[in-house]
């Protein structure tokens, strides 16, 4: 079930299910430890005798107020009348979780309405030895273990504290949940709970026909009980109405940070440009991690998230957020990448939030004998987004700390990392960990890493190195015109291994991968053997269905559902050839078909505007894991290439400068 609408602060992260349940809490890195084991936070109204959880009879709606990190949730009821409009965010500042609920009676007669809220913590991912309790001195209900603290408060009918609570154990023998205490209306008061617990708070509210009420519920997350406590106290006196409008407030600037001429797009894709940036930004850490998804769903499929970094996606989403202006954001990136790489000058695998080695399926030993378990495009790609970084910002002092113990350490393990027969890289796995060889994509970026270390190495003064890594680059570009260029297919190969004897295993495979070829620099896009490789790209890997979208490759397996298309739709790989339109754009018209994709992620996207790794080639449903940031970068990265070309392109015919900038003809 995908997560529907994010939201978080770099230490705090929640995220709901479609139908608005929360079912991702993460703290105090986003994406590490799991809070919840994707345990949903129910959500329950009772009305004049008539009880019902959602979604149950509930339409649900999902969606962000504009321009923010605040969810905009609608819930409606046709047999108890009644309509509820739910904000929820994170401060922007303090771990504090905030929930606005507006209650609408929309029956000519008055109702009696209670809301039940349901807390269903795993602390630290697991059950065992949690605490429920009821803190009477400031009439909260406390979650705690170790040094993770949850604090959980109301303010309704002008009140401050929870009146109508219970805590009580869960799935151990007859006892389902505290939540059935709910059912009747009434909750039992039972003060404290241990080992495998939940708890329910209760907000009675009474409603004039036609009538309205607003009540305030949040939860205070801290390491210990004085942190909470302090945090609780500063609701009160700043006020849950201070609190919703200055993060709405927050939100609004950071998005305004960078405008975008948003006439050039459609309203659809300007949206989807905006809340791409807001949910890039829910997935970085304060540490300067970057993670993949917080999707914990996709734990059912390898007993495994996608809750870790990985330099190669994180490089990516640095790109995009560095063409849109958040460079403070992504300097914490680079600077923990600085920290984490190995001495010999390569990142591993992934790592955690924190910046740990992470889990990993890569081996250090292939018949018998030591390899290194890398994906080696993440080394250079990190190296190609730090000089892309450089180009915007100039800023030189930030670079000058990275340059020995990153930039140079990397580029050298690059150049030593090659066959000295063939001249290309050493087997590696791919980008999409799934194979080992030597892939175009992986020569690409090893040639664009390598390029960006000779620019860092001249403007520091070494020329020699410069001169190395350049030609470095045109041996390896030699190498894979010999060795991954297929004649008769006027196109390139997915990747090339040799047997011990020097012959040559060549992997034909159409992949949606090979746009490296120009998104790296190798070859211009007009090349024609780019041209020849993006052609047969399209007419395999496209979808012939109704929803339509680019394949990664012919026969991708990885969910699959039909047989009957070459492999479900990615986003990314879809607007990968979005790009390459871009690329080879010569006047404005020709930008039309890179517009058109990105429209079409727009429709596909889900009314939240979160976007997952993949969709259902026939229902558009999203599968794996939502929302992955991945595939958020490479939008956010296509609009600004587009935006970007189109000034290029679009000129005044009088005066010959761009009609999309401030300068124009008298």
């Amino acid at each position: 079930m995908p997560r529907d609408i994010p939201i978080g602060n770099g230490s705090l992260l929640i995220a709901y299910d479609k139908n608005s349940l929360l079912r991702e809490f993460y703290f105090p890195h986003v994406g590490e430890e799991s809070h919840t084991s994707q345990n949903a936070f129910r959500f329950g109204v009772w009305a004049n005798g008539q009880f019902s959880w959602v979604p149950e009879g509930w339409m649900t709606r999902c969606d962000y107020l504009d321009d923010s990190l605040v969810t905009h949730v609608e819930l409606v009821h046709d047999r108890l009348q009644l309509r509820i409009l739910i904000n929820d965010l994170v401060d922007f500042h303090e771990d504090i979780y905030l929930k606005k609920i507006e209650v609408e009676n929309l029956s000519n007669e008055e109702k009696e309405v209670r809301l039940f809220l349901g807390q269903d913590f795993n602390i630290y991912g697991n059950d065992i030895g949690d605490t429920a309790a009821f803190r009477p001195e400031i009439g909260s209900l406390l979650h705690y273990k170790g040094a993770r603290y949850f604090l959980i408060n109301i303010y309704a009918n002008n009140k401050w504290g929870i009146d109508q609570f219970a805590t009580g154990n869960k799935d151990q023998g007859q006892f389902q949940g505290t939540w059935k205490d709910a059912e009747d209306g009434v909750l039992s008061g039972n003060p404290i709970a241990q080992g495998s617990v939940d708890s329910v708070v209760g907000i009675p509210l009474r409603l004039a026909p036609k009538g309205k009420d607003t009540c305030y519920y949040w939860i205070c997350v801290g390491t210990n009980w004085a942190e909470v406590k302090e945090l609780n106290e500063a609701v009160r006196k700043k006020t849950p109405e201070v609190i919703f409008k200055r993060t709405q407030d927050y939100w609004k600037l950071w998005i305004d940070k960078e405008m975008i001429n948003e006439s050039l797009l459609s309203p659809q894709v300007t949206r989807l440009f905006k809340r791409s940036l807001m949910i890039l930004r829910t997935h970085v850490d304060n540490c300067g991690s970057i993670i993949s998804a917080a999707d914990t769903d996709v734990i059912h499929f390898n007993r495994d998230t996608y809750g870790y970094m990985w330099t190669r996606d994180a490089s990516l989403v640095a790109q995009a957020l560095d063409l849109s202006g958040y460079y403070d954001t992504t300097r914490s990136f680079f600077n923990l990448c600085s920290k984490i790489i190995e001495k010999e000058g390569y990142f591993l695998h992934k790592y955690t939030p924190s910046g740990f080695l992470a889990s990993s399926w890569h081996p250090w030993q292939s018949d018998k004998k030591p390899q290194l378990p890398i994906q080696e495009d993440e080394t250079a790609l990190v190296i190609w987004a730090l000089w892309l970084h450089y180009e915007i910002c100039k800023d030189i002092e930030f670079i000058k700390p990275l340059y020995k113990p990153l930039i140079k350490r990397a580029a050298d393990f690059m150049m030593n990392y090659r066959d000295p027969k063939t001249g290309l890289p050493l087997p590696s796995f791919d980008l999409w960990e799934e194979r080992q060889g030597i892939l175009t994509y992986t020569c690409c970026s090893v040639c664009a890493g390598l390029t960006a270390a000779a620019h860092f190495t001249e403007a520091f003064g070494e020329m020699h190195l410069a001169q190395e890594y350049r030609e470095g680059v045109e041996h390896l570009r030699q190498a894979m015109e010999q060795h991954l260029y297929l004649p008769q297919e006027k196109r390139f190969a997915r990747m090339v291994n040799f047997n011990k004897d020097g012959t040559k295993q060549i992997d034909a495979t159409l992949d949606a991968s090979l746009f490296a070829l120009f998104a790296f620099g190798v070859y211009p896009p007009e090349e024609e053997k780019v041209k020849n490789t993006m052609g047969q790209i399209y007419e395999k890997l496209w979808c012939k269905t109704q929803v339509g979208g680019l394949a990664r490759y012919e026969n991708d397996g990885y969910h699959r559902v039909s047989t009957d298309v070459p492999g479900n739709p990615w986003f990314v790989t879809t607007l990968w050839f979005a790009q390459y339109h871009i690329a080879l754009a010569k006047q404005k018209e020709d930008l039309g078909k890179a517009l058109q994709i990105m429209q079409w992620v727009a429709d596909h996207a889900l009314p939240s505007g979160v976007l997952a790794e993949q969709i259902h080639p026939y229902t558009n449903e999203p599968l794996s894991v939502s929302p992955l940031t991945w595939s958020h970068a490479t939008f956010v990265t296509t609009v600004q290439q587009y935006l970007n070309k189109l000034i290029e392109l679009d000129k005044c015919t009088h005066c010959g400068m761009p009609k999309h900038t401030k300068k124009r003809c008298g």
